[in-house]
C-alpha cells in the first residue's frame, strides 16, 4: 500500500514537472523570444526597399552640374515565377533569350526566394508601356531608381560618376549596402558619398500564400520614408569651366583656378574630357572601356594626378627663398650672356638678357639670372655642406605644397616630387654632388615634378604676399556653409612678406612688357609667369601661371598645354581668357583669335604618347627609367674621372624629367 502511495506521488510529480516545463517553454516563445512572430509576419510581409535620390550639385551661383533622373529596375523572385510566354517577355523588355536565361539563371544563384534585380535601368517613357503588362508575369515586378543626369556635360573629372556596389564595398558598409545598389567611385561623388546617398527607406507590404500583394502591412505603421541626399554647392564657376573646356578641346593639359582669399578652386579642368552623361545607363560600361583605352587618358584627374616639371613658372618660388636666406637683393645683378656654364655644362637662355637684376630676370626669364641666384643658395655655407644646404632648401619648397599633399578634397590625390638628397647619393655616392650638378633644378627641371593644383596655390601664396589657404572644392552642404578649421586657417611659407613685392612687380613686367606681353587684359593688371618645360619625347610644354588683379587678388589661375611650346604661345591666352571672363564676364580680344584657339588640334602623336607614359604609365616605367638614366650617369662619371681628376659632378646636369604621371 505504502509503495502505491509512493509511486504516484512520484508519477505525479512527473507529470506537474512536464506541464511546468511545457508552460514555461510556451511563454519563453510567446512573450520572449520573437523568432516565430517574425517567422510567422514574413509568411504575410513583404519589404520593399524605398531608394533615396542623391543630392544634387550646383556651381558656386547655383547653377545645377549634376540632378537625377528616375529609371526603373524589372526585379524577379524565382520561387513566385509561373510559367509564361518567354518570347512575349523578351519583346517587352527589349531583350533575347540569350540575355533573358543569363539574367535568370543570376537570379536563381542569388536566391530564389528573395528579389533581385533582372533588368536595370528602363527609362521612364519605355517603363509606361512595361507598367501596364508586367501583372501578366507573376515573380517579376518594378522598382524605381534614381541615376544623374548632366545638363551641361561639364567638370567630368571633377563631379566623378557612381557604379555598383563591388563585394568589398557591401563588405565594408557593414551591411548598408547590397548587391544592385550604387556608390560614388571617383571625385565628388565618392569623396562626398555619405552626404550625397541620403537613407534608404522602407515599404511593408501584406502578401498572401501565393506571394501575391495584398496592400500595406498594419497600415504602413512600420514603413520608413527615404530621405534624399542633401545638396552639394561647389565652388566652380560653370561660367569659366565651360570656356575652359572649350579651350582645350583636342589638347591634353589641365587649368586650375583658385581664389586666393578663400582657396575655392573656381575651375577644375582635365583635359581631354568626356561627357560625363555616357557613364550613366545601359551603354555605360561600353563607354567606359572606350573611355579607359583612350590613349590620352581622359578618365585621369590631371589637376591632382597628372605631374609635370614646372619649367620657368618655378622662378619666382626660387627668388623668394633666396631673398628670405639673405642671399640676394631685388638689387643683385648678374650678366647674362645668352648661357650659364654649371661646371662644363652649358645652360642656354632664351635672351642675351645683359646685366640683370630680379624684376629683369623674372620678367625676362632669364635662366642665367636663377642659375646663379641657386647656385649662390647651395653654396652659402660652402661645397662641402651641399647637402645639408640642400636639404633646408627642399623644406623651404615643400612649405609651399611642392612635393605634398594639399589635401584637397578629392580622392586620390598625388604629391609631385622635390628630391630627396638620398635621391642624389644613391646616383653620384654621398657628399659627392654640387649646385652645378642639380643646376637643372633652379629652372624648375630635373626631377622637380608638380601638379597643376600645386602651381596655381603657389601663385596663391605670392598674391597672398606669403600664406594659402587649403584648396577646396566644396562650400556648403544643403543650406549650411561649410566652415572647416582647416579651410580658414592660413598656412604660412616661412617668407617675410615685404620679399614679395619685387618679385611681384617683375610677374607684372611679365605680362606688360615681357614674354606674356600678348596676353595683357585691359583694366586689369595681371601679374604672371610663363614656362616652357622640357619634354625630351616631343615638343615643349606650354605652362602659364598668373594672378589677378594685382591689388586684392581674386582669382589665381595655373595653364598647362602639353606639347604645345612656349609658355606664351598657348598657355597664357588661355589663362587671360579666363581670368577676364570671371573678372569682367567677358572677352575683349577679337572673337577669331579666341576661336582659333578653341579650334586647335595640339594632341601629340597617339604612339608617342603611349610610349613615354601620359596613358597611365606611371610608376612602374618611370622607377626603371630612373634607374636606368642613374646607371648611364654613373658610368658617364667614371668615364670622365679617368679623363680629369676635377670634381666630376660638375660635368652633368641633373637628368631631365621623362615622366609626367604616376600611378
Amino acid at each position: 500500500m505504502n509503495s502505491f502511495f509512493e509511486r504516484r506521488y512520484v508519477i505525479a510529480g512527473i507529470f506537474i514537472t512536464i506541464i511546468i516545463t511545457l508552460l514555461a517553454r510556451l511563454f519563453y516563445i510567446q512573450i520572449i523570444d520573437d523568432r516565430y512572430a517574425l517567422y510567422a509576419s514574413n509568411n504575410v510581409r513583404r519589404q520593399v526597399i524605398k531608394y533615396p535620390s542623391r543630392g544634387a550639385i550646383l556651381d558656386r551661383n547655383g547653377k545645377i552640374l549634376v540632378q537625377n533622373q528616375i529609371l526603373y529596375d524589372i526585379t524577379v523572385i524565382p520561387k513566385q515565377v509561373k510559367p509564361f510566354d518567354t518570347i512575349e517577355f523578351c519583346k517587352l523588355l527589349g531583350i533575347d533569350k540569350t540575355t533573358f536565361y543569363k539574367q535568370w539563371t543570376k537570379a536563381v544563384k542569388y536566391s530564389p526566394n528573395l528579389s533581385s534585380i533582372f533588368e536595370k535601368q528602363i527609362p521612364a517613357e519605355t517603363f509606361a508601356s512595361i507598367r501596364e503588362r508586367l501583372s501578366e508575369f507573376p515573380g517579376f515586378d518594378s522598382s524605381p531608381r534614381y541615376l544623374r543626369v548632366y545638363p551641361d556635360s561639364v567638370a567630368a573629372q571633377f563631379l566623378g560618376f557612381i557604379g555598383e556596389v563591388t563585394d568589398r564595398d557591401i563588405k565594408r558598409s557593414n551591411g548598408y549596402y547590397h548587391s544592385g545598389d550604387y556608390i560614388g567611385v571617383t571625385g565628388v561623388e565618392k569623396a562626398y558619398e555619405t552626404v550625397l546617398k541620403g537613407q534608404r527607406g522602407v515599404e511593408n507590404q501584406m502578401v498572401d500564400s501565393r506571394g501575391r500583394r495584398k496592400g500595406s502591412y498594419a497600415n504602413g505603421m512600420f514603413d520608413t520614408a527615404a530621405t534624399p541626399g542633401q545638396r552639394l554647392t561647389s565652388s566652380l564657376d560653370i561660367r569659366i569651366q565651360r570656356l575652359g573646356e572649350k579651350l582645350m578641346k583636342d589638347k591634353v593639359g589641365s587649368i586650375v583656378a583658385i581664389d586666393p582669399s578663400t582657396g575655392e578652386i573656381l575651375c577644375f579642368i582635365s583635359s581631354p574630357t568626356y561627357d560625363p552623361n555616357l557613364l550613366v545607363g545601359r551603354e555605360r560600361g561600353n563607354n567606359a572601356a572606350k573611355l579607359y583605352n583612350n590613349p590620352y587618358s581622359p578618365m585621369l584627374i590631371r589637376p591632382i594626378q597628372a605631374y609635370y616639371p614646372p619649367g620657368s613658372s618655378f622662378k619666382p618660388l626660387s627668388a623668394l627663398i633666396a631673398l628670405q636666406e639673405g642671399i640676394i637683393t631685388p638689387q643683385t645683378t648678374y650678366f647674362c650672356p645668352h648661357y650659364y656654364m654649371a661646371g662644363n655644362h652649358r645652360v642656354n637662355c632664351e635672351h642675351f638678357d645683359g646685366v640683370t637684376d630680379l624684376r629683369k630676370g623674372i620678367a625676362m626669364s632669364c635662366n642665367t639670372y636663377f642659375c646663379n641666384v641657386f647656385d649662390r643658395v647651395m653654396n652659402a655655407k660652402g661645397p662641402k655642406n651641399t647637402r645639408n644646404t640642400f636639404i633646408n632648401w627642399r623644406d623651404d619648397v615643400n612649405k609651399f605644397g611642392f612635393g605634398v599633399k594639399l589635401d584637397v578634397d578629392l580622392p586620390n590625390e598625388r604629391r609631385g616630387n622635390v628630391p630627396t638628397p638620398l635621391h642624389y647619393d644613391k646616383i653620384f655616392g654621398e657628399s659627392h654632388w654640387r649646385s652645378s650638378t642639380i643646376i637643372s633644378l633652379a629652372i624648375g627641371q630635373g626631377e622637380l615634378l608638380s601638379t597643376p593644383l600645386q602651381m596655381a596655390n603657389v601663385e596663391c601664396t605670392i598674391a597672398n604676399h606669403g600664406y594659402y589657404y587649403r584648396p577646396h572644392l566644396i562650400r556648403a552642404i544643403g543650406d549650411k556653409q561649410i566652415s572647416k578649421a582647416e579651410y580658414i586657417q592660413k598656412n604660412y611659407v616661412g617668407i617675410d612678406s615685404g620679399y614679395f613685392e619685387p618679385v611681384i612687380d617683375g610677374m607684372q613686367q611679365v605680362v606688360e612688357s615681357g614674354t606674356a606681353a600678348a596676353a595683357r587684359i585691359p583694366g586689369i593688371v595681371m601679374c604672371g609667369k610663363t614656362g616652357t618645360a622640357q619634354n625630351p619625347h616631343g615638343k615643349n610644354h606650354s605652362i602659364f601661371v598668373a594672378f589677378a588683379p594685382r591689388d586684392h587678388p581674386k582669382i589665381a589661375i595655373a595653364v598647362i598645354v602639353e606639347n604645345a611650346g612656349f609658355g606664351a604661345t598657348y598657355a597664357a591666352p588661355i589663362a587671360s581668357y579666363i581670368v577676364e571672363k570671371y573678372l569682367k564676364d567677358t572677352i575683349s580680344k577679337p572673337r577669331g583669335e579666341v576661336e582659333y584657339i578653341m579650334n586647335k588640334n595640339l594632341l601629340p602623336d597617339t604612339l608617342n604618347y603611349k610610349i613615354h607614359g601620359a596613358r597611365k604609365p606611371l610608376i612602374k616605367d618611370s622607377l626603371k627609367k630612373l634607374k636606368e638614366d642613374s646607371v648611364a650617369r654613373q658610368r658617364q662619371m667614371k668615364s670622365a674621372s679617368r679623363k680629369n681628376k676635377k670634381n666630376t659632378t660638375n660635368r652633368f646636369l641633373a637628368a631631365q624629367t621623362i615622366y609626367k604621371e604616376d600611378e
